[in-house]
């Protein structure tokens, strides 16, 4: 699956799914891109609460990898690949963990698991 990327005034995220997700599916359905939409949009939300007393500054982008439980609640979220900003890691992981519970995934998208296994790139000061 190709990253779906949604901008925001000072964040990006992208979304990928875990390869074992990815090569069951070439392409998400309408249901399926409609829930990774509505997660894009909670995350930004989650970071911009978050935020909202003292903006968060720097640039860099954070991979977080994150598992969601077919009822929407986040079972695990841990950074990937960090941005090299100790500050924009915790940040991006706050704004990810801070979705729970998320809404529930469809179930195109649950892994062999019965999770969605998800890399997010959060990309800030864009």
């Amino acid at each position: 699956m190709s990253p779906r990327v949604v901008k925001s005034a000072s964040v990006v995220f992208g979304l990928i799914l875990a390869p074992g997700v990815a090569e069951a599916r070439s392409a998400p359905g309408p249901a399926a891109r409609a829930w990774l939409s509505e997660l894009v949009t909670r995350i930004d939300a989650a970071d911009r609460a978050g935020t909202r007393q003292a903006p968060g500054r720097g640039r860099g982008t954070v991979l977080v990898h994150v598992q969601i439980a077919p009822d929407g609640a986040v079972q695990a979220a841990e950074i990937e690949q960090s941005s090299g900003s100790p500050k924009l890691d915790q940040r991006a992981l706050r704004a990810v963990q801070g979705i729970s519970p998320a809404p529930v995934p469809p179930a195109a998208l649950l892994g062999e698991a019965g999770i969605v296994d998800l890399s997010i790139p959060v990309e800030f000061g864009r």
